[in-house]
């Protein structure tokens, strides 16, 4: 009985699967957004690879391109002032970047007990430019400005996708459909996921940051420093984890290697008690 009722499950089995085979299908209908979109282009950054490193110069350039352009409108609620002597910054250095910070700290009034704000210091987390995300959906057309301590690991494409997406606005393409075209508000960029991203152009045109180190600011040149160092943000502690990965793998390779010398000395004299007797 049970054969029979086996039998008859692979029969209706293998019917199924010949009745999906010759049913016609309808061919895949690729959207506009997959269309136009564009892939970021590859970009090298000192830290990538198993050896790589990070180029504190860039860093601080990529600080510098966040805090003139960026921090205007987006947080790193993750990423605290003291943080920024990993970058080259002097104590004394950091003392003055957080206590000039364009946005204050929140804080309490020790009289009152009122709200209040105060100057930063270096233990202090990088404070948001808004109170709360209902006045920053109110400042940005009801989009909500994203964090970017983590941006670099929460997208696909990681720092090449920021990179991207920074240098990706243009105008609308002439034959693209009136549905896909950006409304009010938004601004085409192909790299983006849906082609309108409400964030308008941040990096509009070369110069817009002065570098002390005489680098060139051009608007590709500061969309990398600042992908740069939000890859810092994103994993501070890279270098730590590479160099801790490189002593691991050194260390196998050297127990390996010993395991092996010891099995082949203690198994040799057990091999040779077995050999045949002549």
């Amino acid at each position: 009985m049970v054969r029979i009722i086996a039998f008859l499950a692979g029969l209706v089995f293998v019917a199924a699967l010949v009745v999906a085979m010759l049913i016609p299908r309808q061919p895949a209908v690729e959207n506009t957004a997959h269309h136009f979109h564009v892939e970021p282009k590859q970009v090298a950054f000192a830290s990538d690879g198993a050896f790589g490193r990070f180029d504190r110069q860039q860093l601080q350039r990529g600080f510098q391109v966040y805090k003139e352009v960026c921090a205007a409108c987006h947080s790193l609620r993750h990423v605290a002032f003291r943080d920024l002597t990993d970058l080259g910054f002097s104590a004394p250095e950091v003392k003055a970047i957080a206590k000039g910070w364009a946005t204050e700290v929140p804080s309490v009034n020790p009289d009152t007990g009122e709200p209040a704000t105060r100057k930063a210091i270096p233990s202090d987390m990088f404070p948001s430019p808004y109170a709360n995300e209902v006045a920053a959906r109110a400042a940005n057309n009801n989009a909500l400005p994203p964090d970017l301590s983590l941006m670099t690991k929460a997208r696909e494409g990681h720092a090449e996708y920021v990179h991207g997406l920074l240098t990706g606005y243009r105008p609308a393409p002439a034959n693209l459909p009136v549905e896909a075209r950006p409304g009010p508000g938004l601004y085409y960029n192909p790299v983006y996921a849906n082609l309108n991203i409400a964030m308008p152009p941040p990096l509009v045109a070369d110069g817009q940051v002065s570098y002390s180190d005489g680098t060139k600011p051009t608007v590709d040149q500061m969309a990398q420093d600042v992908s740069a160092f939000l890859i810092w943000t994103a994993e501070p502690k890279l270098e730590n984890r590479k160099r801790t990965g490189v002593a691991v793998l050194l260390f196998l390779l050297l127990a390996t290697t010993l395991a092996y010398f010891a099995y082949q000395n203690i198994w040799a004299e057990k091999k040779g008690k077995h050999l045949p007797q002549t």
